[in-house]
């Protein structure tokens, strides 16, 4: 991923911070045909060290046949986004752009089908994004639980690098920065207002005393 400098994010917190807010990534794999990617939720598991990708596609997608082949993929997760008008600078001579987040993951994937691990995936999945389902999945029959289980295959992705790009305004003033915060905090899509919601945690537009 193309990075300038002042866009590049350095702080592994904000990057796992940001995959844990924006679980719904994309998943890219290189074919003989060509990349091939797949849309889907994720479980991110941090530590100062290491990074891992959790998560399963139906057994009728063929991507975890390409990951059983090339195990070396690339997951991209994407966040709030936002065209920016040049009328939020005080410069005349300049250009609209698109303020956006992203974090690219690059990494190897180990695939799994044993009912244990399948049933922790979808565990941490569950725990995730409605704790509340957990109680309804227990309650299920084995039978039924033993079908669903069979049309998925799991796959847990080891991070090899990292890339965190914030493009937001950084190389602008705090004046600018903060017009451009006002501007985008006032939009009904949350895509949009969630811009301004990053610029502020990142802490842009914010004379220092």
């Amino acid at each position: 991923m193309y990075i300038p400098e002042h866009f590049r994010i350095r702080d592994h917190a904000d990057a796992t911070g940001f995959m844990n807010a924006n679980p719904f990534a994309i998943l890219v794999s290189s074919t003989n045909e060509g990349p091939f990617a797949t849309h889907l939720p994720l479980s991110v598991h941090a530590t100062d060290e290491r990074l891992i990708l959790r998560g399963h596609v139906a057994r009728a997608n063929p991507h975890w046949r390409y990951l059983e082949q090339q195990p070396q993929c690339l997951t991209i997760f994407h966040g709030p986004h936002a065209f920016v008008s040049a009328e939020n600078y005080t410069t005349r001579e300049t250009v609209p752009t698109w303020n956006y987040g992203a974090v690219h993951v690059y990494g190897n994937a180990r695939l799994f089908n044993s009912t244990d691990e399948l049933q922790s995936m979808l565990h941490e999945l569950i725990a995730t994004f409605e704790p509340r389902y957990a109680e309804q999945w227990a309650s299920l029959s084995e039978t039924y639980r033993e079908r669903m289980l069979s049309h998925i295959v799991g796959f847990e992705i080891t991070a090899t690098k990292i890339e965190a790009k914030f493009k937001l305004s950084q190389n602008r003033s705090k004046e600018e920065q903060a017009n451009v915060i006002s501007s985008l905090e006032q939009a009904e899509s949350s895509a949009v207002s969630g811009v301004a919601r990053l610029m502020r945690e990142q802490r842009l537009g914010v004379k220092k005393p």
